[in-house]
């Protein structure tokens, strides 16, 4: 499969997530590397959103809580080009009610090749990584071959005969 490049300009745009056994970590995290966060756009889900912005003094974009739709919409915003990457500091002893959104957002993420988070040392050394100061070209895979791929819309013969004898009785 061919790859396309997309610029990440120098002003990342980066989503912050946590379950709540893990929003303290980020909080602390986020106010540790303050002066990194506020070179870049800083998107958050529902409470950790409102506790980041309130806490470090920076704009945060906030969207819904995370079970509400949050990220689904992070996700939306991978796919559209509109976030970065994602630290998303996920709690992986607690069952959350919404697992498929999790797990539907961190394959959005590496369906698109943007980097992940989920701890922190990994947010450590991604947000030190000299990548982070200017342009960086991200290879994604060009999906246009799936976009236009054949589908067999054929029908099966039994199929074909039901449909035969649905429409000779009307």
């Amino acid at each position: 499969m061919s790859h396309k490049k997309i610029v990440m300009v120098k002003d990342k745009k980066i989503a912050l997530v946590a379950h709540d056994n893990k929003k303290r970590d980020l909080l602390e995290w986020a106010m540790f590397n303050r002066e990194l966060l506020a070179n870049h756009i800083v998107y958050a889900t529902g409470t950790t959103g409102d506790t980041l912005g309130g806490k470090l003094g920076l704009t945060i974009k906030k969207l819904q809580s995370g079970p509400l739709g949050g990220d689904q919409q992070i996700g939306a915003k991978i796919v559209s080009n509109e976030i970065d990457f994602l630290i998303f500091f996920w709690d992986p002893l607690e069952p959350q009610p919404h697992d498929p959104d999790v797990k539907a957002l961190l394959r959005m993420a590496v369906v698109w090749n943007i980097p992940i988070a989920c701890n922190r040392a990994s947010a450590d050394f991604m947000i030190s990584s000299p990548l982070m100061e200017g342009e960086y070209n991200r290879l994604v895979p060009d999906y246009d071959e799936y976009r236009t791929r054949k589908i067999d819309w054929g029908v099966r013969q039994d199929q074909n005969q039901l449909l035969h004898l649905a429409s000779s009785r009307s």
